[in-house]
């Protein structure tokens, strides 16, 4: 038997009643190590994965450290070409990974591929990341081969490309490791492509909730330590300074507002980006020591399109 040319990293939390359709899906794949990350479940999981026939390979954490956090956890213990990012939440059509693989097999200055993710009733959820004006990762329903960044509920990176940029923003917990990921990539001088045939239907929300409080928390704080670790300098204060002026105009303002617009998570996000903004600053050096292509030509290549 051939060695495996990927492993398959599926991080879990309470993931008890949809992982099984994922892991049965992986099972329908070309022969794969796949590797399980529980996240310190509490309500059956690690039971259940015991028992699926596909025996998958398990790393249990003691504490939840989010979808970051575990795919940081076990990157130490791949050794195979590729790594494969999957919510436990998502089902891969048969023929999946083999599209991805083909399509880096096929594109060496690529480390990243995509996949299309679907939603239950059949609508596009992603077929890759966009960079926005102000700096939002923003999904794509509609691409082209390639795309500023790959969404990390379903995608295939290079290991070794993936550790040379740093591996993944375990402090990230969850949400915008994707596009930081991204990001670094492309200061590295690698692409990122979309392909379409490598499609996954996403139970989307399964494992958090969008639109509560710790969602917003986690994509508004992640946003802001993303653009100050790989964007412009000039960006990255501006959209801080941006954010920050906002909040203040906010707290005079009466009435009802979606979670990001409410104070006490803004300044929540701010205080968080404060205490955690002189390890960002060394972070932010160490990806510009990395990077071959300047953070001015990215955002100038990308931003906005």
């Amino acid at each position: 038997m051939s060695t495996p040319g990927t492993t398959v990293v599926v991080v879990t939390w309470r993931g008890r009643e949809h992982i099984t359709a994922c892991l049965d899906a992986l099972a329908r794949q070309r022969p794969q190590r796949t590797l399980v990350l529980d996240n310190a479940s509490d309500d059956g999981t690690a039971e259940l994965l015991a028992r699926h026939p596909s025996a998958p390979e398990v790393v249990r954490l003691p504490r939840n450290r989010g979808y970051a956090g575990g795919l940081a956890a076990v990157l130490p213990l791949i050794d195979t070409e590729y790594t494969a990012w999957l919510n436990d939440d998502a089902v891969p059509d048969d023929g999946w990974l083999a599209a991805l693989e083909q399509a880096l097999d096929d594109t060496p200055d690529a480390a990243a591929a995509t996949s299309s993710m679907l939603l239950a009733d059949g609508s596009t959820q992603s077929v890759g990341v966009a960079l926005t004006a102000d700096g939002h990762g923003a999904d794509l329903v509609l691409a082209g081969r390639e795309v500023f960044g790959f969404c990390g509920g379903a995608a295939l990176l290079r290991t070794d490309a993936l550790r040379a940029v740093g591996g993944v923003p375990a402090g990230f917990f969850c949400y915008y490791e994707d596009t930081d990921t991204a990001w670094r990539l492309r200061l590295a001088g690698h692409r990122v492509v979309s392909v379409g045939p490598a499609r996954v239907r996403h139970r989307h929300g399964a494992s958090t909730r969008p639109g509560s409080r710790l969602f917003h928390r986690w994509n508004e704080r992640n946003r802001l330590l993303m653009l100050l670790r790989c964007a412009p300098f000039p960006v990255a204060l501006g959209q801080l300074a941006h954010f920050t002026a906002l909040t203040a105009v906010l707290a005079f303002r009466r009435g009802p507002r979606p979670p990001n617009f409410r104070v006490p998570l803004r300044i929540q996000v701010l205080a968080e980006i404060l205490f955690r903004l002189p390890a960002t600053l060394a972070q932010r050096v160490a990806v510009g020591r990395r990077a071959t292509a300047s953070r001015r030509a990215v955002w100038r290549e990308w931003a906005g399109r």
